[in-house]
């Protein structure tokens, strides 16, 4: 049998979604920049998508910028931020994705001063330390804080976050990548100024995402060369993965509250099942409560022997199962997961760590085989 519980590092795209993507793939070729009938209609198609996308999200069509993905968006707005709006100061968290960790490593310099907020054990963010950071000095800054933890699930509180930041004349950028999609953004109302999102964690393609660019913002293009995206983010526009994107989130957002249901129910058995057998198991960050963190997924920590829990991973690999040690981008990694090591006890590093992520082609007939994989390593 073969299970994936693994859709934080990526999800199955929908069968709809395929369809609308060969649809328009087999009828539409033309270069959407290019004036002539073909191209017209595939900027047409570029454009209708970002408009539903936009509405969505309750935000202004000129406000949606595709991109490749969510790491691309991430570097536009950290490293857009210090060239055209003069930040000087980025803040962040230490147990932000990657994309954002490295973009911050490869930007500080003595002109720019990288600050990391203090997390809680339980794997939240510091929210009076933030506001002391805020206020410590008058030197423009950019707050960088992600909305959904992709390894322990915490959800942030973007409409408090974003309150603070306004406070104190801050930018405030959200990657959004686990939340859009699963979660209901008001970007009209809602105070933050750009957030990343990525298709492939809805069930949609990959290598396309988006990010959202508050009108007016003064950014200017990280990549150069034509005029595409608003001026924004030049090169020739993958029509059928923008069209894929926008079908996967509208399918997203019109099945949400059932399917959010359907997850979570999931999510509750698995974690009761994988209790009886590992009544000492211990849940990560807020990962195993009912509020406070993401209903796709729970990240846990195995009360194995350390002779079973090396085999652990492989030994799941080969019974057909895929789950992840951490994020997916660090799979290969000898170093550990950088938010768990921010956030357990020493006594909790010395246990395997595993990450089961959601969805709805997933099935209580499949939590219950790989409840029974696991029974094998309980002492």
């Amino acid at each position: 049998m073969e299970v994936y519980f693994d859709n934080a590092a990526t999800s199955p795209i929908r069968n709809e979604v395929i369809e609308t993507m060969v649809e328009v793939m087999s009828s539409t070729y033309g270069n959407p920049s290019s004036t002539h009938s073909f191209g017209r209609s595939a900027k047409t198609y570029i454009e209708t998508a970002r408009k539903e996308i936009a509405k969505l999200l309750h935000a202004d069509a000129q406000e949606i910028i595709f991109t490749s993905g969510g790491t691309e968006s991430d570097n536009m707005i950290i490293q857009c931020a210090v060239k055209d709006l003069g930040v000087q100061t980025l803040i962040s968290s230490p147990i932000e994705h990657h994309a954002i960790i490295h973009a911050l490593d490869s930007i500080s310099s003595e002109e720019v001063t990288v600050k990391f907020v203090n997390i809680l054990p339980d794997g939240s963010v510091d929210l009076e330390h933030l506001e002391q950071l805020l206020s410590e000095d008058a030197q423009k800054k950019l707050v960088s804080l992600m909305h959904v933890n992709n390894e322990i699930g915490n959800i942030l509180d973007l409409k408090s976050v974003g309150e603070l930041c306004q406070k104190n004349n801050a930018y405030f950028h959200s990657d959004a990548v686990q939340g859009v999609g699963h979660y209901t953004f008001d970007l009209k109302s809602l105070p933050i100024d750009f957030l990343s999102a990525a298709a492939h964690k809805f069930h949609g393609p990959k290598g396309i995402g988006f990010t959202f660019v508050r009108r007016n913002s003064d950014l200017k293009p990280l990549i150069y060369g034509g005029a595409q995206e608003r001026g924004l983010r030049a090169g020739t526009e993958s029509v059928h993965n923008i069209v894929g994107m926008q079908k996967a989130l509208a399918l997203s957002y019109e099945n949400l509250e059932d399917e959010r249901e359907y997850i979570y129910t999931l999510k509750h058995y698995f974690l009761k099942q994988l209790k009886a057998v590992f009544p000492d198991l211990h849940c990560n960050g807020l990962s195993g409560m009912e509020s406070g963190s993401t209903y796709t997924l729970v990240n846990v920590a195995l009360p194995v022997v350390a002779e079973k829990a090396a085999l652990l991973n492989f030994h799941l690999d080969l019974k057909g199962i895929a789950c992840s040690k951490g994020s997916a981008c660090q799979s290969g990694s000898t170093s550990g997961s950088h938010v768990l090591n921010c956030i357990q006890s020493e006594e909790i590093k010395k246990r395997p760590s595993l990450r089961f992520s959601f969805s709805i082609f997933n099935s209580k007939k499949e939590v219950d085989y790989v409840i029974e994989v696991l029974k094998e390593f309980s002492n």
